[in-house]
């Protein structure tokens, strides 16, 4: 089809995800990608852009990795693409749960499949839930999070948000949820002031904390101390709350470590995975201590009844081997340390643009927030849903870059294996997009 067929098509039936659906169609010309490849999308009239958040986060080895796509074949010829793992093993899936355990944080021996992060996230709460009732702790039912927060969009990932265009949708539906102040370097005392006192007024009550270590994502890529997440696992250990990691945007080498808790050196009771972890597969994993799952051993009534249909399978398993065995062998995370020093040196040049409030970087991850003009009303939406970071997103396109931003938050998170002359690019592109955006009076109504 040519490419106004596609675009056709496309407002006439698809619902995008995050989108408001007026519009998007009567505003929005899209890009109409065909194909990708390594740091590339490109689109049906031959325009190459890089990819500056890796496609929401997933294609940290790039797109279409070589190793991959072998992989993908060689599944497929092997004539085993899918079955149940209800009382069925099979080898990805086996072999996949003992590489993940060696090189998890201490502690985590045993694997949950799902479908994807929001799922991981899913499972953790009612792992945690299920298994408090169960050892003999049933008034535990409340889950601590962070304000800011973002796990997933099924309900009870959506829950535990700190996001209100996210979480009000769900109002009282889901569990019962109390946030707690994000750790900001000036209010990191705060923060641990609350969650002590919550924890020792509530213990009996509360089953589990559930954080973002390191990054809050969605929320504009908010860096916290790792000292916070120290004092968090004291805490846990002293009231018997289960600390969750969601390391769905922080694992697989984001934040400069293969896992954001490495940064405080310690372990989580629960560990989730999704977006890097099969790479061009839907599919995740919550990871959860042997005490965890001794909490369902016993009665058949005590079993985990939950599962999804693509639990564990075999072809998103070997993909996430696969994955595995190319952060180990191409030694990954070791070989974006030089390229975290770009993007670090390219957000201390974005914070002397005018225009720019904030900035900060972290790993292969570099966010600037933007301030609005004072010819821009004050009554405009700021934040998650502002406006300039879409100006700065017009701006990088036709320089050829894909960047989606945070509202007011512009960043990147490319893949780990971008080459440095396409990073230098990439960073280029984007600093030069919000020069001219900061720099601009908006455009008139």
């Amino acid at each position: 089809m040519t490419r106004d067929e596609i675009v056709s098509r496309d407002k006439a039936h698809v619902w995008h995800p995050y989108t408001a659906m007026d519009a998007y169609i009567d505003e929005v010309d899209p890009l109409v990608i065909c194909k990708a490849q390594g740091a590339w999308l490109e689109d049906v009239d031959g325009h190459r852009y890089l990819d500056g958040n890796s496609s929401w986060w997933v294609a940290t080895l790039g797109h279409a990795h070589p190793r991959l796509v072998r992989v993908l074949k060689r599944q497929a010829d092997e004539s085993l693409l899918h079955c149940t793992l209800a009382g069925i093993a099979h080898e990805p899936a086996a072999r996949l749960a003992e590489e993940l355990v060696a090189i998890a944080p201490p502690g985590l021996t045993r694997v949950f499949y799902t479908d994807n992060g929001s799922g991981s996230i899913e499972v953790a709460l009612r792992m945690t839930l299920q298994m408090h009732q169960q050892t003999g702790a049933p008034k535990k039912r409340r889950v601590l999070a962070l304000e800011g927060a973002f796990h997933g969009d099924t309900l009870g990932a959506a829950s535990l948000g700190g996001l209100d265009v996210f979480r009000r949708v769900v109002g009282d539906i889901g569990l019962t949820c109390v946030r707690v102040p994000f750790p900001d370097p000036d209010a990191h005392a705060r923060a641990f002031e609350v969650l002590g006192r919550l924890l020792r007024e509530g213990a009996d009550e509360t089953a589990a904390i559930v954080v973002e270590p390191m990054v809050q994502a969605a929320a504009g890529m908010r860096i916290y101390d790792p000292a916070f997440l120290v004092e968090l696992r004291a805490l846990c250990d002293r009231h018997d709350v289960l600390l969750v990691a969601d390391e769905v945007f922080t694992g697989y080498g984001r934040t400069g470590t293969m896992w954001a808790t490495e940064h405080a050196g310690i372990a989580p009771d629960i560990l989730c995975l999704g977006k890097a972890f099969a790479s061009i597969l839907p599919m995740g994993a919550t990871l959860a201590t042997e005490r965890v799952f001794d909490g369902f051993r016993g009665a058949k009534d005590r079993a985990l009844y939950y599962g999804h249909t693509f639990c564990g399978h075999p072809l998103g398993a070997a993909l996430a081997r696969e994955v595995l065995a190319i952060y180990r062998e191409e030694h990954i995370v070791a070989r974006a340390k030089e390229k975290e020093l770009l993007i670090a040196r390219s957000f201390a040049r974005i914070a002397g643009l005018p225009g720019v409030e904030r900035v900060r970087h972290l790993g292969m991850i570099g966010a600037a927030d933007l301030a609005a003009p004072r010819s821009i009303a004050k009554s405009d939406p700021s934040g998650y849903l502002g406006k300039l970071g879409w100006r700065v997103y017009d701006e990088a396109r036709r320089r050829g870059a894909y960047l989606r931003p945070l509202g007011d938050t512009v960043y990147v998170a490319p893949p780990l294996t971008i080459a440095n002359e396409e990073l230098a690019r990439l960073l280029e592109i984007l600093e030069d997009s919000v020069r001219t955006v900061t720099r601009e009076p908006p455009p008139c109504p």
